[in-house]
């Protein structure tokens, strides 16, 4: 079995090259690395649940480090924390129960014990007290009273087998723990790789016959949202923003056409003229935060404020693995990324303006290509989630089923210095 510090650093490296392409790819990188550290990791006989949240905290920290701006890295880790949590509560709850059973089941044949075995007489115990390092005779054991080395030896060997059968009792339970742990991180990586599909089975819920749907970019979890509807004999049109500068949306088109679906390209300045035909707009994210916002790819705020604007019903599909329990405004969340230049403009064209310097010898010519939106909770009618429909107020029910309020902060600050 490889190293579990080598698979990290491969891990690491891939994030920061960003060879990871997507947030569910990257969740699903990320939940399958934990589970091997969640497999190897050696547990004490006390506090197990505490070892693993150190041992999975550590490496989140490297992994949240080497890619700020993939959420879903932090949202993984964090669901795990919650999971190694969850499980280790209802081991002690099961424990205590059994504990409180078994006291019932004492005091009910406390009186049953009595009964059977008689109380020895004060003789009888000086007489063992006495005989304590003699080895048994044959006149104690024809006289009925209970030899002192044999009552000592069995009461060693009682305590010996009673601190054998508690320390197997530790093991067994953090055997149990950590295969409690790893079975409930193999169901989220289930849900995580069947996100699309649990999702796409709610289109025919909310696509109608020969509405007009609107979208902008190229998502995965949008095409199988809509190609869903088709295939149960929807017919209606879609609108597809073509996403400059990265033009997602042309492949998108491809995709949708190639289907079988009626399919219009429109560039991204007349979304607000073509609005009005819409029924409803239908878009993916990159990851839904606490208050309800979501960043999405650029380009989305704008179409937010025109579906307002005509009240047109603006949906979000995305998975539950992009539900990030933290708000915009926290310093751990990178809320943009700017892109290369070269996708707005060619520097060949443009090569003469690139040396024009204004007196402070600043250049004339400046291009920013931001990757991301925001989006704010008040521009969005409905969130479509692996899990069914909601409300963006309604987020935070499900931050507190995925997320543990010890778990929001992950990497550590340094000490700052006197």
């Amino acid at each position: 079995m490889p190293d579990v510090q080598a698979l990290v650093n491969d891990f690491v490296n891939k994030l920061r090259k960003r060879k990871i392409e997507g947030s569910q790819a990257t969740a699903r990188h990320t939940a399958e690395l934990l589970r091997s550290v969640i497999s190897q990791q050696r547990v004490p006989y006390t506090n197990q649940a505490g070892a693993l949240i150190d041992a999975i905290r550590a490496v989140g920290e490297q992994l949240i480090a080497a890619n700020h701006i993939e959420l879903a890295v932090g949202n993984i880790v964090r669901r795990v924390l919650h999971i190694i949590r969850e499980e280790d509560l209802s081991l002690t709850t099961a424990a205590i129960g059994g504990l409180n059973l078994s006291a019932v089941s004492d005091d009910d044949n406390e009186d049953d014990e009595r009964e059977d075995h008689p109380v020895l007489s004060a003789a009888a115990l000086a007489a063992v007290s006495r005989s304590t390092l003699r080895p048994p005779s044959l006149q104690t054991l024809l006289e009925g009273v209970p030899d002192a080395a044999a009552v000592h030896q069995t009461s060693s060997s009682g305590g010996d087998s009673e601190g054998k059968s508690k320390s197997a009792d530790k093991s067994s339970r953090s055997r149990k723990l950590k295969h409690d742990v790893i079975e409930a991180v193999n169901e989220l990586i289930q849900d995580i790789t069947t996100c699309h599909e649990q999702i796409a089975e709610q289109a025919v819920e909310h696509i109608h016959q020969n509405e007009v749907i609107l979208t902008l970019g190229r998502s995965r979890t949008v095409m199988e949202f809509l190609c869903a509807a088709k295939e149960k004999k929807r017919s209606f049109r879609v609108f597809v923003a073509e996403g400059a500068p990265r033009y997602q949306g042309h492949v998108l088109a491809k995709e949708l056409v190639s289907r079988g679906l009626q399919t219009t390209v429109i560039t991204d300045s007349a979304v607000f003229a073509m609005i009005s035909r819409v029924n409803m707009v239908i878009v993916g994210a990159h990851a839904i935060m606490a208050n309800g916002g979501l960043i999405a790819p650029v380009g989305l705020n704008m179409v937010a404020l025109a579906a307002q604007r005509h009240a047109v019903p603006f949906v979000v599909v995305a998975g539950s693995h992009k539900l990030c329990p933290l708000y915009p405004h926290n310093p751990e969340v990178l809320l943009n990324e700017l892109k290369s230049p070269s996708d707005l403009l060619d520097f060949g064209e443009f090569s003469d303006c690139m040396d024009l310097r204004s007196g402070n010898g600043a250049p004339l010519l400046h291009v920013v290509n931001p990757l991301f939106d925001y989006v704010p909770p008040k521009l969005v009618s409905l969130f479509i989630t692996d899990t069914g429909g909601h409300n963006p107020s309604y987020m935070y029910r499900l931050i507190a089923d995925y997320y543990s309020a010890d778990d929001l902060v992950i990497q550590r600050r340094p000490a700052s210095g006197n």
